[in-house]
């Protein structure tokens, strides 16, 4: 794709993680970018310190005037596909004959012709593939790498080398994406149902994964529960949390407020490795990225030191405030597993404490679809605040509001909450340990929530 550098790039939804990533990326080899978001974040806000043309609006008047006067050869639009059909800014480019691709055609592209790891998974796979970027950074394997978050060790979600030998991506099952890569090697961390709008039914997805399996040429880990529906693959190879197999993790627990464990592989045998980002769930992402880190040459005393010293992903289990007497815990949790894994990791790092969980479910049909599991995961919590859904690309489904979903959680101690009343509603709980957990932009409130949070705790 170097042969863009100087082209003209459009992304669609510039804001989102993964194509923010993408527009670094062709700034970075010389290509002009510009692009369009909804609202602005802190990660536009970012792309335009870099010198990345930005537009809120979908006037197409508003495009820089470089890229409308321009060739239609000589632009190259990239959209999400949560961009809608009608959008005028899609439409604008149609009309003007620019070529537009998916933000998965186009990681397809970059990464085609390099040895690529790929990580899979309907949930963990930000975290595996951040992490086994780290390692291989600090284990001296150049590499690129094309995130879903942000790597707290790093401030970004894109790494570069100009003498990488391997690219690390994260491949999203959303809208079967992740087909468009042609990995060597590829991690799948689980296939719970998710995405039933685009999928319909769990098979159909379980058969999306299936594909993906067969793109890849090389090892192929996934976790110890898929193994079954990949028998019949020679390049598999299974994981897991103390499990039967190769590559396991053993003796777990903590040690001076760390997750200490074992690791066995078939070739290597690590004692007492430290992991620096907290939650039980992510000593079992660490098995994976540690093997496959293993795998593709990171010396074993180089992975302990890059292991331990790994800070996390930006709203994957972070730690936001540590204080004598709160603590606050952010995590992207958006599915019933996810929230399953998160809850019982802040439980085991604080037993006995009072957990106030604030939840924000993400997208209607993904509600209605999990809302029993929903409910359950969610009655594991000592007390509930729920917000209004997230309709992300989405437009109302009638009768699926946060208010029903209320309904379907076994829980006494729970109550419906608007953002914008948030603070007050924390100011007047007594507070032990606060976890914020959705994909939608409950993230936007976590500052004010920390702010207040370290208050409270000096009063």
């Amino acid at each position: 794709m170097s042969t863009l550098a100087g082209h003209r790039m459009f992304f669609i939804g510039v804001g989102g993680i993964g194509m923010s990533g993408l527009a670094r990326y062709f700034r970075r080899q010389g290509a002009e970018v510009a692009g369009y978001d909804r609202t602005p974040s802190e990660l536009t806000n970012e792309l335009q310190r870099e010198g990345i043309d930005l537009l809120f609006n979908e006037d197409p008047m508003l495009i820089p005037k470089g890229f409308r006067d321009a060739d239609a050869s000589e632009v190259m639009v990239v959209r999400t596909p949560a961009v809608p059909a009608e959008s005028q800014l899609l439409k604008y480019w149609v009309d003007k004959g620019a070529r537009v691709l998916k933000r998965a055609e186009v990681l397809g592209m970059v990464t085609r012709g390099q040895r690529t790891v790929a990580v899979a998974g309907t949930h963990g796979k930000t975290t595996v593939s951040t992490m086994l970027a780290h390692l291989l950074t600090a284990g001296g394997v150049k590499c690129n790498a094309f995130l879903g978050g942000i790597a707290v060790n790093y401030g970004t979600n894109l790494l570069l080398d100009d003498e990488a030998k391997v690219n690390v991506v994260e491949a999203d099952e959303y809208d079967r994406s992740f087909l468009q890569l042609r990995p060597t090697e590829s991690i799948i961390t689980a296939m719970d149902p998710d995405h039933l709008d685009i999928y319909g039914t769990p098979e159909a997805m379980f058969e999306a994964y299936t594909e993906f399996a067969a793109l890849c040429t090389g090892t192929m880990m996934v976790h110890e529960r898929l193994a079954d529906r990949f028998a019949d693959r020679s390049n598999m190879v299974s994981y897991a949390l103390e499990g039967k197999g190769t590559p396991r993790a053993e003796n777990v627990h903590v040690a001076n407020g760390a997750y200490r464990f074992d690791l066995v592989t078939d070739d290597h045998s690590l004692r007492d490795l430290d992991l620096g980002m907290p939650g039980r769930h992510n000593v079992e992402n660490a098995i994976a990225a540690s093997a496959m880190a293993l795998h593709l040459g990171v010396p074993s005393d180089r992975l302990r030191k890059g292991l331990a010293g790994f800070r996390g992903v930006a709203r994957r289990f972070e730690t936001r405030v540590r204080g004598p007497h709160v603590f606050h815990i952010d995590d992207y949790a958006h599915h019933p597993r996810e929230l399953d894994a998160c809850i019982a990791s802040v439980r085991e790092m604080h037993p006995g404490k009072r957990i106030t969980g604030i939840f924000q479910p993400h997208l209607y049909t993904r509600t209605r679809d999990l809302a029993e599991d929903f409910g359950r995961s969610l009655s594991a919590l000592d007390e509930l605040i729920l917000l209004d859904i997230y309709p992300a690309r989405e437009e109302p489904i009638p009768g699926i509001t946060s208010e029903w979903l209320l309904t379907k959680v076994p829980m006494e101690n729970k109550e419906l909450c608007q953002r914008e009343s948030l603070i007050d509603e924390l100011r007047s709980r007594d507070l032990q340990v606060v976890v914020t957990m959705g994909a939608g932009d409950i993230d936007r409130s976590v500052p004010a929530i920390v702010s207040m949070l370290n208050e409270y705790g000096r009063s």
